[in-house]
């Protein structure tokens, strides 16, 4: 096997290998809010789940030269997010929320998509994602990098509302085929849901 020292080669390198690696990664569509109104989406497949007991998920936000982006500043302003389950009704407008425009610019109507307004928190949600997670920011923690500089936010989202297409839940379960998910490879690469095989767990 190759051995590799991720101390002796560049951060993209390891991103990289990263990325390769850990695959599929389920994708977030995250929406917040910023201070003067203006409805943000941005796509993470640094996501997953936290705890059940209470339902937290984690969204990492990496930095560009140690620079917020909206996403990780918006939450902690408004201590709340929104996160959707990508899946392939609206995988296109996903994508388009990742363009890199100016803070007053709204990814949600630049992709076309339609805002709907959340039970428990401020910040809007997507109509088209047939799951989505009312989060309050439950933790927002810089990592990596340096003191000065760090390379990520990681943010901890405590969920307070589950939406749920009719059509996904069954007696408090989801139907994968239904829900039709996309994950994230590497490069320009996405996933479908794929062959799936059931394997018990030892007792």
């Amino acid at each position: 096997m190759i051995v590799i020292d991720p101390e002796h080669q560049s951060a993209q390198d390891n991103y990289k290998l990263l990325i390769g690696s850990i695959i599929p990664r389920p994708i977030a569509l995250v929406t917040t809010l910023s201070a003067d109104g203006v409805l943000n989406a941005a796509p993470f497949s640094f996501f997953n789940i936290v705890s059940s007991n209470p339902p937290m998920v984690s969204v990492s936000v990496q930095r560009k030269n140690g620079i917020q982006k909206d996403t990780a500043r918006n939450a902690a302003a408004q201590d709340a997010f929104v996160v959707h389950i990508a899946d392939e009704t609206y995988v296109e407008a996903m994508n388009a929320t990742a363009a890199q425009v100016a803070s007053d610019v709204s990814e949600v109507e630049l992709a076309g998509l339609t805002a709907v307004a959340s039970d428990r928190i401020k910040v809007p949600g997507v109509l088209e994602a047939s799951i989505r997670m009312e989060c309050v920011l439950e933790h927002a923690l810089p990592l990596g990098g340096t003191e000065d500089s760090p390379a990520c936010d990681l943010l901890i989202g405590r969920v307070v509302r589950f939406h749920i297409a009719d059509s996904l839940y069954e007696n408090g379960r989801i139907d994968p085929d239904g829900l039709k998910p996309v994950s994230r490879l590497a490069g320009h690469d996405y996933a479908k849901l794929g062959e799936r095989f059931t394997l018990a767990r030892p007792e």
